[in-house]
This record gives C-alpha cells, sequence and structure tokens, in this order.
C-alpha cells in the first residue's frame, strides 16, 4: 500500500467511495473533520460533533452518522440538516461504523465515549424508520453486506468476533445470527469492513497493520499488509472498483509509539485483484 492521502487523523474512520464525485470520503473522528480527495483535489469540512460514517442518497446529498443521531448533509453546499435523533439516555454515546445497505437503508453503530463495556449497539434506517437492532455491544464494527446470501455482517471489535445475520427481502433481520468468524485465538481485533463483488469479507484488523480477505465460508484466502499498525476502514473505489482505500488512527499512540509508526494517521490505496460493489443508495421513503 502506498499512502492516498498523508493527513494524519487522530481516528481515522468511515471509509466510503462516492461512484458520482468520483472521490474516495474519510472522516477523523475524534479531529472532527471529513475528507474528500478526488479529481477536483482534496476539500475537508469542519463537523459540528463527532462524525464517523456516510451512506449516499444522490447528487451531493449524502447522510451522515453522528453523536446525536443521523443527518443530512450537502457536500456542494457544506450545509447539514438534522434527520432522526438517538434518544436522549444515550447522550453518552458517539457514532461509529455505518454503511448503507442493498435494501435502501443505512446501519450505524454507537459505542460509548470512553468504550465502555456493553454500552454500544446497532442501528437500522429505513424509509424513514430508525431501529435499534442489536444492544451489549463494546466496540460495534465490521458492518457490511452481502446481499446474494441475505446477509448482513458486524462485530464487536473488544470480543474479537465477527458475526453473520441473515436478513429478511426488507433488509431486516430474520433469524438469529452467528459467528462468522472468532478472532479471539489469535488475538486479532476487528474493524471496519467491506464486501467485494465475490462476497469475500474485506476487513482491517486494528493493531495488526492489515487487512484480511475472508471467504464467505469464513476461510481466510490472504492480507493486504498497510504502513501503520492501527488500520480502521476500508472501502473499495476507483473507476472499476478495484482501489483498496484504507483509513488508520494514531489514537492512544504516546512519542514514542508515533514516532515508531510514522504513518499512523494517513490513508492508504492498492490495486487490488478484487472487485468492490458500486455503494447503494440511501431511501428516505
Amino acid at each position: 500500500m502506498q499512502v492516498f492521502d498523508d493527513t494524519t487523523c487522530e481516528l481515522g474512520e468511515g471509509a466510503f467511495w462516492h461512484p458520482e464525485r468520483q472521490s474516495f470520503l474519510w472522516f477523523d473522528i475524534l479531529g472532527l473533520r471529513l475528507y474528500e480527495r478526488g479529481p477536483d483535489g482534496r476539500t475537508e469540512w469542519e463537523m459540528p460533533e463527532l462524525t464517523s460514517a456516510m451512506g449516499r442518497i444522490g447528487g451531493g446529498l449524502v447522510l451522515l452518522s453522528g453523536e446525536s443521531g443521523l443527518a443530512l448533509f450537502d457536500l456542494d453546499r457544506g450545509t447539514r440538516e438534522p434527520l432522526a435523533a438517538i434518544a436522549a439516555e444515550d447522550a453518552a454515546l458517539r457514532s461509529n461504523d455505518g454503511r448503507a445497505d442493498p435494501w435502501g437503508g443505512f446501519w450505524h453503530s454507537t459505542m460509548g465515549k470512553r468504550a465502555e463495556p456493553g454500552a454500544g449497539g446497532i442501528w437500522r434506517w429505513h424509509k424513514g424508520e430508525l431501529r435499534h437492532l442489536f444492544r451489549n455491544l463494546t466496540i460495534p464494527n465490521a458492518i457490511c453486506f452481502d446481499q446474494p446470501r441475505g446477509l448482513a455482517y458486524f462485530a464487536d471489535t473488544a470480543s474479537g468476533t465477527v458475526w453473520a445475520q441473515p436478513v429478511d427481502a426488507a433488509g431486516w433481520p430474520a433469524r438469529p445470527h452467528r459467528v462468522f468468524l472468532d478472532l479471539r485465538p489469535e488475538g486479532l481485533n476487528p474493524d471496519g469492513a467491506v464486501t467485494d463483488d465475490q462476497g469475500n469479507l474485506w476487513i482491517a484488523l486494528w493493531g495488526a497493520g492489515r487487512v484480511d480477505c475472508v471467504s464467505p465460508e469464513g476461510r481466510h484466502i490472504g492480507s493486504v499488509p498497510a504502513p501503520a499498525r492501527q488500520v480502521t476502514c476500508p472501502a473499495f473505489g476507483g473507476p472499476d472498483l478495484t482501489a483498496l482505500m484504507v483509513t488508520s488512527a494514531w489514537e492512544h499512540m504516546d512519542p514514542a509509539a508515533r514516532a515508531a509508526d510514522p504513518k499512523a494517521g494517513c490513508c492508504f490505496v492498492t490495486q487490488s485483484t478484487a472487485r468492490g460493489l458500486p455503494a447503494p443508495r440511501v431511501m428516505l421513503r
């Protein structure tokens, strides 16, 4: 992997390819920033709250997941409008991972601002309804989807576990979820993930400095090393969706650790033999 953007994010997250704009976007959650790099160069916006994930609606309009809930954001005008608030009792939480699903919905996770055990969960927005799907998670991550197999994936980084969740024709959980990957024996920490057009899961491993590719059957296919240890979220992009972009972080690193990991917080990219899937649109109604 090579450096795609050398901005050092404290907590880079939410890697996203926007097909209409032909650009990669990502967040620095703790730095309160949204970044975009595309044909016209690099743009950044200051966020009014901790913001971490994005879904495409159309044109320059996107859906953002922030600590107060969901909001509409116009990338062309830089304007933001609240859409759906998180319940008042969740004020101590922030958003973390999230992706649009192929059924027109948007899944996003919440977690304690100090990663309090069991404080987090996963929500889904679908055509005006916001539903709390999963509770008692600590650092919910790896939200992504396999439409042909009718599956959603999610993880809890703190437990080292990735689950597969069967969904119905509208994209709602249909049956109990099952363990897809148990990474505890290897001491690995699953972070953000995305699927390719073959249903393989590409998952960033926080602290291990790599993105692993795993088959739909849970078989390890290969690994792509990154030049930073704390990788956070991958996304496929580029005109043919074969560029793999990965965000990273320098969060929790002291000066000595940062000196030993000088590219921590940068975004990286590599050409892949795999091909991603176009980002689905979020349906507001």
